[in-house]
């Protein structure tokens, strides 16, 4: 009796484990995201509903994401920015190479 009330929360556990995707982006430039500046290198970007939890070692910033498909499939992964006023590059979208998914951070 046990078993059947603990199986149908680890398959909810489950599908909700696998809903979120994880990607790479390289950021060739120092680049904000929120409130976060990131450095130039190699990050995982993991996207969980309208969120974007992006990550490299200990750095650790979310933001609010918008998840729009693309007509075609992106050949490469690109990163779009927006000079803020302060003079600092914000990333406003990432392009995710091999798929039609566009991530457009909010600003």
């Amino acid at each position: 009796m046990m078993l059947r009330k603990v199986l149908p929360f680890f398959l909810v556990a489950g599908l909700a484990v696998a809903s979120a995707r994880s990607y790479t982006v390289s950021l060739f430039q120092p680049s904000i995201v929120g409130a976060t500046e990131l450095k130039p290198g190699e990050y995982k970007v993991e996207v969980n509903d309208q969120k974007a939890v992006i990550t490299k070692g200990k750095v650790r910033t979310e933001s609010p994401v918008k998840v729009e498909e693309g007509a075609t499939k992106f050949d490469t992964t690109t990163v779009r920015y927006v000079n803020a006023a302060d003079g600092k590059v914000k990333i406003q979208e990432i392009r995710l190479g091999g798929t039609k998914t566009k991530l457009v951070f909010s600003m």
